[in-house]
């Protein structure tokens, strides 16, 4: 009965959880490592039947929308913590305002209903830069407009995320396999921080129980600054692949972004916006996150064994 009572007990202290996006790569490993740590989590979906038997029972699955505030309110009722995974790349028009609407909707309702934190994965990249892409610019702007709702928030600003699944180890993967010989654009190399998905996983996670205070952005990165052009080379080095890269300077970010829509499953609407990004340095330029969290991010060698590895795993015993 002790063990019973105290076991109850941690369960009441843990905060409620709310988790934007479990639908998409990021929330939906989020979900799993949420559920394992047995946290109390409400998931907010458009579409509730994408995460048939994806949830415990013990989860809580809400029909929402962010471009719907009324949908907002029921959502947060009594939610401590709130992920914002949210991104509106997909559409095909204006997704700046409507990532814009779909922020303010979340953050007024957020501190209506009395949320204690919201963390938020964002993108890095120099805000100063007047040639930042509408892509991270946007997202820079979301965690700007939660961080002036008045409710705490804190951001991680993170640049290529390394993971199987992931749309830009995807899109690494699918070149390099496709392409033996690349006629590489300007972007290739552009300096760029990629981390692991595991390591960008255990950041979300520590935010739960970081000490309450005032916002905070953190940059996080993995250990290395590499190109573009240097992860589908270290790619193809692992996978045991001779590939050639020619640099062609001059193929736009547009062009680019059509040529990848023929060799790679991502759809068309987001490679472009996410190539449009990679002409701007993503790089960390402050190491507060790694003085705040006890997380020592991996090499990027190591992020493709891992990446690499799961996907070569048999499609029923991966998460």
């Amino acid at each position: 009965m002790g063990d019973e009572e105290t076991e109850s007990h941690a369960s009441a202290s843990q905060p409620k959880i709310l988790l934007t996006g479990s639908t998409g790569y990021i929330g939906g490993k989020l979900l799993d490592k949420l559920q394992t740590q047995g946290h109390h989590v409400r998931c907010l979906a458009r579409s509730p039947e994408k995460l048939d038997g994806q949830v415990s029972e013990s989860t809580e699955v809400v029909t929402g929308d962010v471009l719907d505030q009324a949908s907002l309110e029921n959502a947060l009722a009594d939610i401590d913590l709130a992920y914002y995974l949210v991104h509106l790349m997909g559409a095909k028009q204006n997704f700046e305002e409507k990532d814009r609407k779909a922020a303010q909707n979340f953050a007024a309702a957020a501190k209506q209903q009395g949320v204690r934190r919201i963390i938020y994965m964002g993108g890095l990249g120099e805000s100063s830069d007047p040639d930042l892409s509408p892509h991270l610019r946007s997202r820079q702007e979301v965690g700007r407009i939660l961080r002036e709702s008045g409710v705490e928030t804190i951001e991680f600003r993170a640049s290529v995320v390394i993971g199987y699944g992931s749309l830009s180890f995807d899109l690494v993967r699918s070149l390099t396999h496709r392409l033996p010989v690349m006629l590489c654009p300007k972007w290739l190399a552009t300096p760029t921080q990629p981390i692991a998905v595991n390591d960008m996983l255990n950041y979300l996670l520590a935010a739960i129980d970081y000490p309450h205070g005032s916002s905070k952005v953190f940059e996080v990165g993995g250990r290395d600054v590499v190109t573009y052009g240097e992860l589908i080379r270290e790619y193809a080095n692992q996978k045991g692949l001779k590939r050639v890269m020619i640099s062609v300077p001059f193929l736009t970010p547009w062009l680019s972004s059509l040529w990848l829509s023929l060799v790679t499953p991502a759809s068309a609407e987001v490679g472009r916006h996410l190539i449009e990004g990679l002409r701007n340095p993503t790089i960390v330029r402050d190491q507060t996150a790694l003085a705040e969290f006890d997380i020592r991010p991996m090499s990027i060698k190591e992020a493709i064994q891992s990446a690499i590895a799961e996907s070569e795993q048999p499609a029923s015993s991966q998460p």
